[in-house]
């Protein structure tokens, strides 16, 4: 009886089909790495925005700008909440400037503009801070079922060499089962690499969309506070 066990299908593997089966063991761990990375980041920016988003608007209603801007500088996990911090820095400036040396002194100086540079500004920084590790996966999704079948390639090339040999199929068959354990594991790799990754992606369009919504609240206040001044 022919043993299939982990430690005899290795032992009994090529020195190329050895080295690439340790480069999808390489890739699986960085796959795992990126996926709970990302699952903790995703729950911490989602949480944090939740509670960001409350208290800003009762900031915002109070004109308690400085509140507002502490707060966002504490739940820096948050990209609504970075986003924010940049706007709520330039908009408090601006208004501390117009009241100092009055728009005289100021000129064409645009305060809804400004706040709009700094939202485009860090929503770029977010945006890719976001995506971070999301490159790879997707790679990783794509490459390894091809790294696998490599691996099943070479193999099966030795399984021939054996047959070359005078090995009957009681010798042949336990190489091309071992060969086509390097595409199982490829598939067992990327299946879950593109799962997330999809997954991943959507979670980054919606708190893009959290971000612009925001956004477009904060300028619409900055516009309300520019007529009643």
């Amino acid at each position: 009886m022919q043993d299939f066990s982990l430690m005899h299908m290795w032992e009994s593997m090529g020195f190329a089909v050895k080295l690439n089966t340790i480069f999808m063991v390489i890739l699986s761990i960085w796959s795992i790495y990126v996926i709970v990375e990302r699952l903790i980041t995703y729950a911490k920016a989602t949480k944090q925005t939740y509670q960001f988003v409350l208290s800003l608007r009762n900031f915002l209603g109070n004109h308690d700008h400085d509140s507002a801007l502490a707060m966002a500088k504490q739940l820096s996990g948050s990209p609504v909440a970075k986003s924010m911090d940049a706007a709520l820095t330039v908009y408090s400036k601006s208004m501390h400037a117009l009241q100092t040396d009055g728009p005289q002194e100021l000129g064409e100086f645009d305060i809804v503009d400004s706040v709009n540079r700094a939202l485009e500004r860090t929503k770029e920084r977010e945006q890719n801070r976001l995506k971070k590790g999301l490159g790879g996966l997707a790679t990783i999704a794509s490459i390894t079922p091809f790294v696998g079948l490599f691996g099943t390639v070479l193999g099966i090339i030795n399984a021939f060499k054996l047959l070359e040999g005078g090995g009957g199929i009681e010798v042949v068959g336990p190489g091309i089962a071992e060969a086509l354990v390097s595409t199982a594991f490829g598939l067992l790799v990327a299946i879950p690499a593109a799962m997330f990754f999809n997954y991943f992606s959507g979670r980054v369009d919606n708190m893009l969309v959290d971000m612009n919504d925001v956004s477009s609240e904060f300028v619409d206040y900055v516009l309300k506070e520019g007529r009643q001044h």
